[in-house]
């Protein structure tokens, strides 16, 4: 073997990379264990506020030492191998950013009729339509006024230097998909922040395409309405007055006093605090000064010559500068406060501050109405929204005193800025221009003239982005911010400073919650389904290759490593439908070692050397093994490109372990193979019985064609009469619309009666309720408000719901889970299952026919798959009309992509010995040596079909109820796939390969 030292070292650095990985989450394991045991009493009872009170304590603190590098829990945590909501438990929320009140506030909220009827039709249309809604709008108002020109909706203060009278249709629809561009970007930032400020372990936040929308998720969540306020409330930016040091610093000492007194007494235990000890340098470092030392807000200047002297004459600024007497307030203030004040604050270059992890004590405290009655009833405390970096990994955030108004409101709010972008100064420094409108000049001006030479707070979200000092009156509403910025901090800046201007309300349109109770029931089915399939297969290889499969076995053992380990390091999140990834790999894992041990078996029975044997298994085998783990991944790829959620952790789990599995069975087990020939001089592949298995196989298939086309014409013809008798597909929520609640009870009761109990509560609307997994487990689906994505219409639902369980309230019920999908979110979802589907087809048509040089070969493949994906449907139509019924969702389309690369698989295989055989007689026509193709390649077919089958049934006994139709689908998709290689795609093959056109030979794969 060439290039063997190559595949030991790559092995080897490969390993240790998946060790190196996968040792953050056994360090985390452990963190939390021993978090555990310190929060246990004595009677066994755990108290999780102790035991996260623990891990706050050591977030920052190192745990963990790998070869002299230090990490600390926070840092173990980022880098672990994270739990996806459906087995850690949490919340998944997909928002959509609406772009129709974005069109209204650009038109100045206009009430012209054929404005209001465009958008009206602009928002049906987008129901059955991919096209951008601004677009939409477009075309909605050219059918209602052909000659109309939006200029003269959309031209108006607000969107000056944009659009104008003489701006054409074109022109304007660009401005507004571009301003509806900026407000997702706005948005996402936005709550990209309030999910970082939440408080949860790992969240994971992420725009999904170009769509506008926004996937959101949250592991450990028990609060789902406080995340559903949360994440849709609008965008809140004020300007506030800022208190100087001075003015708040006798107030801080009243404060020290009082608190000092309290410790003393033995009233206040404030635990471990992170501050550093007070000196008479600023505790953080100069990075911090540099970071905070030169944000400048100046007037821009005029375009006039005369303007632009007086703008340089008198030059107006707000700066963010700490002033010197400022700086020797604070280090007064810090050298008084050597007491609790001292322990919980720093001083920091702009004013003062404290470690991250204080500031849930500090909070506590001011909170405290003893304390509060300490500071003027106009003094308010924010915390600066982006952390600074000190010594020793440690991270500070600013704390400011803002000055409430007379009605406790602040002076100004985002309504008065018009624009803002982030453009460079005259040094080429980034910088934000600001522009205000009319009404927000003159409060402008007001708030600068009267804070000369103190600072003007920029707050979101009661977070204070940036707070410079005002060094002169801003006139005239033009304003410039620079300073020591990135291109990006600019960006996010000028972002911020929009975030009053335009509304961009969001609206849930996806919502799952999973319960912890179900996130761990998952995790035991998805290992006990993972060990149950290794376990099968390990066996089955053993017992039929002998020493061969114990080497296959070893590969796969480093397979389910590698995958795990390469996981980690991506920081990918492990799923239910992950494992249901890693489960189907080990059956199919099987299939490229299957391929060579047979091919092996070929070549020993030529009476070959068994070095030759090796060589020629491996080398004859390869490009096979390549073709078909190429359409598979191509299968993969769709899946990750289209899917969301669930589907694209299938989808990465997949993709990842065709490469690894490659890779392990290709390589690592012919480098285990040829070490154990060297050292023993012998390698069995068979067993006596095995031998003769498949040896004397005998058919002929174009003798069964008629029979199987009209079989396979038979069951889909009954398929799609029972979907007549059953009123369609058996469609799940994420494809039709809906609620879906996951109830438990005490005890089982029969699901019909549960139904009748809250058909009347859903006013009639479509209701679904069925056992799920466990007997007294329901799940219960209504389309009732389907089309409302509001939070009152949620709550609506789950009102409704308890209301009709009532009469079951002895029985306890209890919501394990939920989940949500809107109407226009489901035909988003259809859409992009049709077109995956669609896809996978032409994309593995042309590989076909790229790899093969014939068409036939690639139509033969398709109308296999296509007949492979009908029939799956077909069958699971049949099985809900005789009462055995699973839903067809995003899983299942999961599913029958599967099924499309692994029949594939199994196609291209033939093929390819097919084409072998076509080299080597190239007088002789397909139909001559198909049969001989289909005999010898039987066995493998047989094998790796059976492989997978086996682990794919583990999986619908033991991997839960979630993943039943899943399984369900896979079965019978192997099936059909190796019935359709045989008896469908051959057939074509020959049907369509006239004697004329018998193919070029192509070069020799084996």
């Amino acid at each position: 073997m060439r290039n063997k030292n190559f595949i030991i070292i790559m092995t080897v650095i490969v390993s240790a990379l998946c060790l190196y990985y996968l040792s953050f989450s056994f360090v985390a394991r452990s963190v939390h264990k021993d978090a555990e045991a310190y929060a246990t009493d004595a009677q066994g009872n755990v108290d999780h506020d102790k035991q996260q009170t623990y891990l706050d304590s050591i977030w920052r603190e190192p745990v963990y030492n790998f070869l002299g590098a230090e990490y600390t829990y926070q840092e173990v945590k980022e880098n672990e191998l994270g739990l996806g909501l459906d087995l850690s438990g949490g919340m998944h929320v997909v928002l959509e950013v609406s772009p129709v009140e974005i069109v209204k506030s650009l038109s100045g909220n206009s009430k012209d009729p054929n404005f209001l009827k465009a958008l009206a039709r602009a928002q049906e249309m987008q129901k059955n339509s991919q096209e951008r809604f601004p677009n939409l709008f477009a075309e909605a108002y050219r059918e209602l006024e052909p000659n109309g020109r939006l200029s003269r909706i959309f031209s108006n203060t607000g969107t000056r230097g944009k659009i104008s009278y003489e701006s054409s249709n074109a022109e304007v629809v660009d401005v507004i998909n571009k301003e509806v561009d900026e407000a997702i970007e706005r948005s996402f930032n936005i709550l990209r922040t309030r999910v970082d400020k939440f408080g949860v372990n790992q969240p994971n936040i992420q725009r999904l395409g170009r769509s506008g929308r926004i996937q959101i998720e949250l592991p450990g969540i028990d609060n789902p309405d406080r995340v559903r306020k949360l994440l849709q409330g609008m965008a809140n930016l004020e300007f506030w007055e800022v208190w100087t040091p001075e003015e708040f610093s006798p107030y801080f000492s009243q404060l020290s006093d009082h608190l000092d007194k309290e410790e003393k007494a033995g009233r206040l235990n404030l635990g471990r605090t992170s501050a550093q000890a007070p000196t008479t340098n600023a505790t953080t470092p100069a990075t911090v000064q540099d970071a905070a030392a030169d944000d400048v807000l100046a007037q821009a200047a005029a375009t006039s010559n005369d303007t632009a002297a007086a703008a340089a004459k008198d030059t107006t600024a707000l700066a963010s500068a700490a002033q010197t007497d400022s700086a020797d307030a604070l280090q007064s203030l810090q050298e008084e406060q050597m007491g609790v004040m001292g322990r919980l604050f720093t001083m920091m270059p702009g004013g003062i501050g404290a470690n991250v992890r204080d500031t849930a004590k500090i909070n506590e405290i001011f909170r405290r109405p003893d304390v509060r009655s300490i500071f003027p009833a106009n003094m308010k405390f924010l915390w600066s929204v982006k952390p600074i970096k000190g010594d020793n990994r440690q991270e500070f955030l600013e704390f400011y005193a803002v000055k409430k108004g007379r009605d406790g409101k602040a002076p100004m709010t985002g309504d008065a800025v018009n624009d803002a972008r982030q453009d460079f100064d005259q040094n080429g420094r980034p910088e934000i221009n600001m522009t205000m409108t009319p009404t927000g000049a003159k409060r402008w001006a007001k708030l600068t003239g009267d804070n000369v030479g103190r600072q003007v707070a920029i707050v979101l979200d009661n977070y204070v982005y940036s707070a410079p000092v005002v060094q002169g009156e801003i006139t005239g509403g033009n304003s410039s911010i620079t300073g020591n910025f990135t291109i990006e901090e600019a960006k996010d800046l000028a972002n911020i400073l929009k975030a009053g201007k335009m509304p961009a309300p969001t609206r849930i349109v996806e919502e799952a919650i999973v319960g912890p109770s179900l996130g761990q029931e998952a995790i035991n089915q998805g290992l006990i389904s993972t060990l149950a399939g290794l376990l099968a297969v390990v066996i089955f290889m053993i017992a039929y290759y002998r020493t061969g499969g114990f080497i296959a076995n070893l590969a796969l053992v480093f397979n389910v490593f590698f995958i795990l380990g390469i996981l980690a390091q991506f920081n990918a999140a492990l799923t239910l439908p992950g494992i249901a990834g890693i489960v189907l790999t080990l059956g199919m894992a099987v299939d490229a070692n299957v391929l060579i041990f047979e091919r092996m078996r070929e070549e020993a029975a030529k009476g070959l050397s068994l070095r030759e044997v090796i060589n020629k298994g491996y080398e004859r085998a390869f490009m096979t093994i390549f073709d078909a783990n190429v359409t598979t991944f191509l299968a993969g790829f769709i899946l990750y490109y289209f899917g969301s959620g669930p589907v694209k952790g299938f989808a990465i789990t997949m993709m990842l372990g065709i490469v690894t599995s490659f890779f392990t069975s290709v390589f690592i087990s012919r480098v285990l193979i040829e070490r154990t020939f060297a050292k023993a001089g012998k390698v069995s592949f068979s067993t006596s019985y095995t031998d003769k298995l498949f040896a004397n196989v005998k058919f002929d298939v174009m003798k069964w064609k008629k029979a199987a086309y009209a079989f396979s014409l038979s069951v889909i013809t009954f398929g799609f009469i029972a979907m007549y008798i059953n009123g369609g597909l058996n469609l799940g929520v994420d494809f039709k619309g809906g609620r879906s609640y996951v109830v438990e009870l005490d005890q089982a009761i029969p699901a019909s009666d549960v139904r009748s109990s809250l058909v009347d509560n859903f006013e009639e609307a479509g209701t679904e309720v069925k056992t799920f997994g466990a007997s007294n487990r329901l799940k219960i689906t209504t389309s009732w408000l389907a089309d409302d994505e509001s939070l009152e219409a949620d709550e609506k639902v789950r009102t409704a719901l308890m209301q009709g369980l009532e009469e079951y309230k002895d029985q306890n019920p209890q919501v394990l889970s939920s989940s949500k999908v809107g109407a226009t979110m489901a035909d988003d979802i259809q859409n992009t299952a049709l077109v995956s589907l669609v896809l996978a087809m032409i994309g593995i048509f042309i590989y076909v026919m790229f790899r093969f040089r014939n068409w036939q070969f690639s139509l033969g493949g398709v109308i296999a798959l296509l007949h492979d994906a009908i029939m799956i449907v077909a069958v699971f139509a049949i099985l809900d009309l005789f009462g055995i019924s699973y839903e067809m969702d995003q899983i299942f389309i999961a599913a029958v992509l599967t099924i499309i690369g692994f029949s594939i698989n199994d196609t291209v295989v033939i093929f390819d010995r097919v084409r072998e055989y076509m080299d080597d007689n190239p007088r002789l026509h397909v139909s001559q040596i198909i049969n001989p193709a289909l005999i010898n390649t039987f066995s493998r077919t047989i094998i790796t079909s059976f492989t997978v089958f086996m682990v794919v049934l583990i999986l619908f006994i033991f991997g839960g109820e979630v993943l039943r139709g899943f399984s369900l689908a896979m079965m019978i998709g192997v099936l059909f796939g190796v019935y359709s290689t045989l008896f469908i795609a051959s057939p074509i093959v020959v049907d369509t390969m006239k004697k004329k056109d018998t193919p070029v030979a192509s070069a020799k794969v084996a």
